[in-house]
């Protein structure tokens, strides 16, 4: 009797709790945390270089736009909710953005349709002036609300290829703005695939379809013929500087890309693969300074649903079983001997 008496008060008790759990879950309570949240815009070199294929991606070859685009969306679905994305696309000399800053769970999938929609067909212009467009993308987050951090995803590859006697200065101050370089491509120099404006593929650029050298280096028109600047000549390039006379071949320029963070006071990862791509982008981009440690609101909902779930399974579970349990009267529990054969 006492003991069904206790099942009885345990069942009243779950039960209780069980509806104010869920009472509470449906009033949806919010905490405020601190907690580090990216907000920032990804940049997307959009340029022919980035459709050489030196990635592979299911077991198939996969161009360098292709595998930094699936690198950076399986980043951006690793972030946690609250933190912020925009989307912006790199050609010619400057940036263009296509999309401020959005929260990322209420806004996946308009992120990843805008994603999908990035390739080669939205360039203005064939030119790769990289370091203006790393220029132009800080320009633009310093003129954004709340001054969102950058991403820049490029191979590095500038076309024309620069002097470095006469190659262009940052107006702004280094540092002002948080970012992260993120050099696409590989080692070895491979042929750059050639596209009409409609995107269909023609073959690949040869030796005679680009420039091999910087303009500064075929000198002014005047009375002497092949007349060049005495400055290009004596300047000695800086460390990393990539060699030119083979332009229309590309790959990684690390050493560049390196040499353009240093000064802009940014940081610079390498895109190994994408599997391995996923993994560095999200620690980088989920950590300061690309991340922000802000108030965050974390919901409390979910929690005390579950709460609710486990009191009543906890109450008619325990009733299921004692249901289950065989029932003896006090002194009449049968008694089992052991017969030894």
């Amino acid at each position: 009797m006492r003991a069904e008496v206790t099942r009885a008060v345990s069942l009243r008790v779950a039960l209780a709790i069980a509806c104010a759990s869920f009472a509470v879950a449906a009033w949806a309570p919010q905490l405020q945390l601190p907690a580090a949240r990216f907000e920032g815009v990804i940049v997307f070199d959009i340029t022919q270089s980035m459709n050489a294929e030196d990635y592979v991606i299911d077991g198939r070859p996969a161009s360098r736009l292709a595998a930094a685009k699936a690198a950076i969306r399986g980043a951006v679905e690793a972030m946690p909710c609250g933190s912020r994305v925009g989307w912006g696309v790199f050609t010619e000399f400057r940036t263009l953005l296509l999309i401020a800053p959005i929260e990322v769970c209420a806004n996946l999938s308009e992120l990843a349709s805008a994603l999908d929609g990035i390739d080669g067909r939205v360039a203005w212009a064939g030119a790769s002036e990289v370091a203006k467009g790393i220029h132009s993308a800080l320009k633009e987050a310093k003129a954004l609300r709340g001054r969102p951090s950058i991403v820049f995803v490029t191979d590095g590859h500038e076309a024309p290829p620069v002097n470095p006697a006469y190659r262009p200065r940052f107006d702004g101050r280094p540092g002002d703005i948080a970012g992260l370089i993120v050099g696409a491509g590989g080692p070895a120099p491979v042929p750059i695939p050639k596209f009409d404006p409609d995107g269909r593929r023609l073959g690949y650029w040869g030796p005679d379809d680009v420039l091999q050298t910087d303009p500064y280096s075929k000198g002014r028109a005047g009375s002497v013929a092949g007349e060049g600047y005495a400055e290009a000549e004596a300047f000695e390039p800086p460390r990393g500087w990539p060699a030119v006379g083979n332009e229309h071949l590309s790959q990684l320029r690390e050493g560049y890309l390196r040499l353009l963070a240093d000064e802009l006071a940014l940081d610079y990862v390498r895109l190994n693969s994408v599997g391995d791509g996923v993994q560095a982008l999200a620690e980088r981009m989920q950590a300061p300074p690309l991340a922000r440690v802000a108030p965050t609101r974390v919901p409390l909902g979910p929690a005390f649903g579950l709460l609710g779930l486990l009191a009543i399974a906890w109450a008619y579970g325990g009733a299921a079983a004692s249901a289950l349990r065989p029932y003896y009267p006090r002194g009449k529990r049968p008694h089992v001997r052991l017969q030894r054969h």
